[in-house]
């Protein structure tokens, strides 16, 4: 049986889960400000505009390169579908991102193809359904005994767990990259960004992020293999 979808399909769950991806979006926006805004106008607690725009500027120079970052980063490797899942949830780099590039790498689905989306979006559901039920259980109802009898030693493993994630998500980003090229011209870009662009210039250190993400993806497409890129769609085709 072919494991590609007809153009059909796709183009039917694109418009479907866009359409409900942003009215989603939409109204986890109006709850989430619903709160502030009901103690601010409801309760009489409104700071003044004056605080509320220097608050919102001094978050938003250590967080609004992500709001450009992170959807440039992300959307190659989760597509759009399970973009406006991974955004609507959280938690991306460390839960959702894993489990979709384990999903795909474990049922061979190549980036940017709808195998890997619809797998994208299949991991995501799993994920966040063993996420809530381990929250309910391990969290809600025996976090507080879990934890009285947790050895000292074990505790100090928890320190791993970030790099014990990237680690592995690492290794399967590489793997299932299309362009090999790209490999390097990631890496190099990372590292002038820490080791040359920031020491230099010091308040670059908030958009550097940004920087190295739009310099590594401007020169992969510049200097990608074209023949190479030709050579995998029709093998993909073929294999399909």
């Amino acid at each position: 049986m072919s494991t590609r979808l007809s153009a059909g399909p796709m183009e039917t769950f694109h418009r479907s889960t866009s359409r409900w991806g942003q009215a989603t979006l939409l109204a986890g926006l109006v709850i989430s400000l619903s709160g502030p805004l009901y103690l601010m106008f409801g309760l009489g607690y409104w700071p003044g505009a004056e605080t509320v725009s220097r608050t919102w500027l001094a978050i938003a120079a250590v967080f609004g390169v992500l709001w450009i970052a992170e959807p440039i980063t992300y959307y190659p490797m989760l597509g759009s579908a399970a973009t406006y899942q991974a955004f609507m949830i959280g938690n991306v780099s460390n839960k959702l991102l894993p489990s979709a590039l384990s999903a795909q790498n474990a049922v061979g689905a190549k980036q940017g193809t709808a195998k890997a989306e619809i797998t994208t979006v299949t991991a995501i559901v799993g994920a966040v359904s063993v996420h809530l039920v381990s929250l309910l259980v391990f969290v809600g109802v025996l976090g507080t005994w879990i934890m009285s009898v947790i050895p000292e030693a074990v505790r100090d493993v928890f320190g791993y767990v970030v790099p014990a994630i990237f680690g592995p998500m690492l290794i399967q980003a590489v793997m299932s990259a299309g362009q090999r090229r790209t490999i390097p011209i990631a890496l190099c870009c990372g590292a002038v960004g820490v080791f040359v662009l920031v020491p230099l210039v010091p308040s670059t250190s908030v958009y550097a992020m940004a920087v190295c993400t739009l310099a590594a993806v401007v020169l992969s497409v510049l200097l990608r293999d074209r023949a190479g890129s030709r050579n995998n769609t029709e093998e993909t085709e073929g294999k399909a």
